[in-house]
């Protein structure tokens, strides 16, 4: 009986892509087209707006799907040049209104630039939007998650550091050995298996602290090694 490889992985994800994307998009089109065309009543609207969200947002999935394999599979290079990665970093956060319903707010802190990395602008956006929303999303509120940058040395090298916690815990996640990243929380997508490997892709890794349990839960660190 024939098993399956880990090379039989990526041609896998691509087929899956693929018979996925297709269907979909035939979907939203239909959707989008009745949106525009057709005389709907007010419930009937609402109904094929949130048929069209759901529908897009399955389209994105299939997406961060299709990055994964290609990623996984070498078959896409993250692009290389120089980036300020704690000025994205404050870019990144002034786009994210995740949990502000709650009065869940995000603070970025620390330096503001001088964190020069090789690497690949818009993937690294997505990563860290993708980690500040795990955070927030999950904050009942009213809260302060504080974004902090601070270059330190790691491994021998020079290194920018951003540690995503409650206020009164970014102390703690820093200083605490790292754990596993838990890049399994729902409502997300793939956007956190994605924003794990773009993250190694820089050369860099991300983690949660490995204890307490609410510290480990609560609280991301990422790790990117600089260029100058």
């Amino acid at each position: 009986m024939a098993t399956s490889t880990v090379e039989d992985y990526p041609p896998l994800l691509s087929l899956a892509v693929h018979e996925f994307r297709t269907p979909a998009s035939v979907v939203g089109g239909y959707l989008r087209m009745l949106q525009r065309d057709a005389d709907l009543s007010e419930r009937q609207r609402k109904m094929i707006d949130e048929a069209e969200k759901s529908c897009a947002r399955l389209v994105a999935i299939v997406a961060e799907l299709s990055d994964i394999g290609k990623l996984d599979s070498g078959a896409i290079a993250l692009a290389r040049k120089p980036v300020d990665f704690f000025g994205l970093v404050g870019e990144v956060a002034e786009l994210v209104h995740e949990g502000q319903e709650r009065e869940v707010h995000l603070k970025v802190r620390g330096s503001e630039s001088g964190a020069m990395v090789s690497g690949d602008a818009a993937r690294l956006r997505h990563a860290v939007d993708a980690i500040f929303r795990a955070i927030l999303r999950e904050k009942p509120g009213p809260a302060t998650v504080v974004a902090d940058r601070r270059v330190d040395v790691r491994d021998g090298r020079s290194a920018a550091i951003l540690v995503v916690a409650e206020e009164s815990d970014v102390s703690a996640a820093y200083e605490a050995p790292p754990g596993v990243f838990d890049d399994q929380r729902g409502g997300l997508g793939l956007a956190l298996p994605l924003a794990r490997r773009v993250v190694a892709g820089h050369g860099g890794t991300v983690w949660s602290p490995a204890a307490p349990e609410t510290l480990r839960r609560g609280s991301i660190v990422i790790c990117i090694p600089l260029t100058e």
